[in-house]
């Protein structure tokens, strides 16, 4: 049985996994979770990333939205802020409320993260081995340019939700990362691993966050088996979200062939970017990664699929 372990931010990290199962249907699946992004919310601990992932390969994701539950309602949300109580820029649904809930109740009760999210995913039945990428906390923020002139640090979620990246910004900083330790398990997945994926998730605040913890990145790095990623950038603009945003912030330009590189070499060993990025190709083979334009458009199942099955298919180039 073929081994992949795949590194997923949210929604573009989610669908691609979807497309993976169904192109890959024996393969065993293991998922390592961006936690960067969580932050806690009316004394809950929320994880947008792993829940996206937990609730999309489980059939419960708002399709459309491409996070929070299917069918929600927020009754809860509207009592709270009758009550004054904020902050009103982050919504979290009734059936996402519950979520939460039993995350808070577990941790408080001394289960770790990853034992969390595998009973979570015990419901869920997700059809993949979804771990966090660490037990401890790390949190994502932004040193952002206020309009007055003033700089000032806030959480990756307020950045993100409440000013939509319309905040001019100058670092990045996974808070907590550099004191942490892999999740157990991550690890061992990846030394077992037979292909390695990066999806088109946001390489900074995603995939770079998992990155960020220690051990993390040299163990793909040794893993001795191709590691493949897929742009997140096409024709110069991310394909979701404001990734060229934070990658500025980073000093990478928002193109196919700049995010290659800004992983380097050393890490992938294969690139894939998307047919209007052709000539960039040249640019990231120069640079020892091997590259092929494929479609990476994920308009649906089969389209994700076919990226998912385009990957492999360079894995298995790299390998041979």
């Amino acid at each position: 049985m073929r081994r992949i372990v795949v590194l997923a931010g949210g929604i573009g990290g989610a669908r691609f996994l979807r497309g993976l199962k169904q192109a890959a249907p024996d393969a065993e699946i293991t998922v390592i979770g961006n936690t960067g992004d969580d932050i806690h919310l009316h004394g809950l601990k929320v994880c947008p990333d792993l829940d996206t992932v937990m609730y999309t390969l489980g059939g419960g994701i708002h399709e459309e939205q491409g996070w929070g539950r299917a069918d929600e309602t927020y009754a809860v949300k509207e009592e709270l802020a009758a009550y004054g109580v904020g902050p009103e820029w982050f919504g979290l649904g009734d059936r996402d409320f519950a979520t939460h809930i039993v995350r808070t109740q577990m941790i408080a009760a001394g289960f770790p993260l990853s034992a969390v999210t595998e009973a979570l995913c015990d419901r869920w039945r997700p059809g993949v081995r979804l771990l966090p990428m660490t037990d401890d906390r790390v949190e994502t923020h932004v040193l952002v340019e206020l309009p007055d002139g003033e700089r000032k640090a806030i959480h990756f979620q307020e950045y993100w939700v409440r000013h939509r990246a319309g905040l001019p910004a100058h670092a990045i900083i996974p808070v907590g990362a550099d004191s942490a330790k892999p999740a157990p398990g991550v690890l061992q997945a990846i030394a077992d691993a037979d292909v390695i994926l990066f999806p088109p998730s946001n390489p900074v605040v995603s995939i770079g966050t998992i990155l960020a913890v220690p051990g993390i990145r040299e163990a793909i790095a040794e893993a001795g088996v191709p590691v493949v990623g897929l742009s997140p950038i096409v024709g110069g603009s991310p394909v979701r979200g404001m990734a060229d945003k934070v990658l500025a912030a980073v000093g990478v330009e928002s193109t196919a062939a700049a995010v290659a590189l800004h992983y380097g070499s050393g890490l992938i060993d294969g690139w894939l970017v998307d047919e209007v990025d052709g000539g960039h190709v040249d640019a990231v083979e120069e640079a020892g990664i091997r590259c092929r334009a494929v479609p990476l458009m994920m308009s649906d199942r089969d389209a994700a699929a076919a990226m998912a099955a385009e990957a492999l298919s360079l894995a298995g180039e790299v390998r041979a």
